[in-house]
């Protein structure tokens, strides 16, 4: 006869405290000072690049307590900050990766001089434009790109080709694209243009290339795509290369995070690109060089704001903006 266990203790408020003092992993840590996210640190950990009080980790088994040096590649990490989260209007022509193998400019190269160490939540990449998420905290950005979040990544898509409602049944119901499996689309079609269509798509989860697969896939190619919102924040009048602080009201209200300082008591980061001709503190240094001719907006395309939130809660995007 099987022994019946006994129900486990439940936590008490000593229990807790007893936990809190064994201070935080090491790879929290460094999520939380904007080194890298959780897994990535465990990575640098792994790879020798991560030392406590000079002495080299080999495993990402330790907790720190808040008196320790820590270092990576040498260089001390900076304290943690609150969680902190920016919308930014990425342009065309850039990558979202740190540094480029291949030489090609990135986000990181081009972004206002006075923002702190950021990573980018998710990517789009170099022909793709329009929102995208940075924060200085490694676990938020974990969180915001899990599909568990439920938060819905829509897209301004143009098309080449005449697709009719029937053309795009197979990626409504899922599709396999090489042998990868792509979850259920919502699409709209809403204009034929001349040889081109334009379309809305939208995505729980965001796998590369998706939505360019998947339009290959039932004969469509993808000429220009723009997200324009993540979730709750928008892309609004952002324009390519500004950068946004979201408030902390909408950031408490959409990640129950409680911590965060207020932005007015800090120094506001720039909204504008990086500046022509100025050298930068990031790699690479050289800045964007938006064109100034103006393009003629295609239809969809962001540069209208969100109708006004009248149910009395926060607005979603809720930046806040220096001008």
């Amino acid at each position: 006869m099987t022994k019946k266990q006994p129900p486990k203790p439940k936590a008490t408020t000593k229990g807790r405290a007893k936990e809190a003092s064994k201070g935080d992993r090491i790879a929290k840590v460094l999520a939380r000072a904007g080194v890298a996210s959780r897994r990535e640190a465990e990575r640098m950990i792994e790879a020798g690049r991560v030392a406590v009080d000079g002495k080299v980790l080999k495993s990402p088994a330790l907790n720190i307590m808040g008196h320790e040096k820590i270092t990576v590649d040498d260089a001390p990490i900076a304290e943690a900050e609150p969680e902190r989260i920016w919308l930014y209007h990425k342009p065309l022509g850039l990558v979202t990766t740190h540094k480029d193998e291949q030489g090609r400019k990135t986000i990181f190269d081009e972004l206002p001089e006075d923002l702190p160490r950021v990573m980018t939540v998710g990517r789009l990449d170099l022909n793709s434009e329009g929102l995208l998420l940075l924060t200085n905290d490694g676990a938020v950005k974990r969180k915001l790109e899990l599909p568990s979040t439920g938060w819905i990544r829509k897209y301004r898509v143009r098309v080449n080709g005449r697709p009719t409602e029937d053309t795009f049944a197979p990626l409504r119901r899922g599709i396999e694209v090489d042998g990868e499996k792509f979850a259920p689309m919502v699409i709209s079609l809403d204009r034929q243009q001349g040889a081109n269509a334009w379309v809305t798509v939208s995505l729980k989860e965001g796998k590369n290339r998706e939505i360019r697969r998947a339009m290959g896939a039932v004969g469509l190619t993808v000429n220009r795509l723009i997200r324009v919102s993540y979730g709750p924040f928008q892309l609004g009048d952002l324009k390519p290369g500004e950068v946004d602080e979201i408030r902390r009201r909408a950031v408490r209200a959409h990640l129950g995070i409680e911590d965060v300082t207020p932005i007015e008591d800090r120094k506001k980061p720039s909204r504008n690109r990086k500046p022509a001709g100025k050298p930068g503190g990031k790699p690479g240094g050289k800045p964007f060089a938006a064109s100034s001719k103006p393009g003629k907006k295609p239809m969809g395309e962001p540069g209208k704001r969100p109708s006004p939130n009248r149910s009395g809660k926060p607005q979603a995007r809720g930046p806040h903006k220096s001008r």
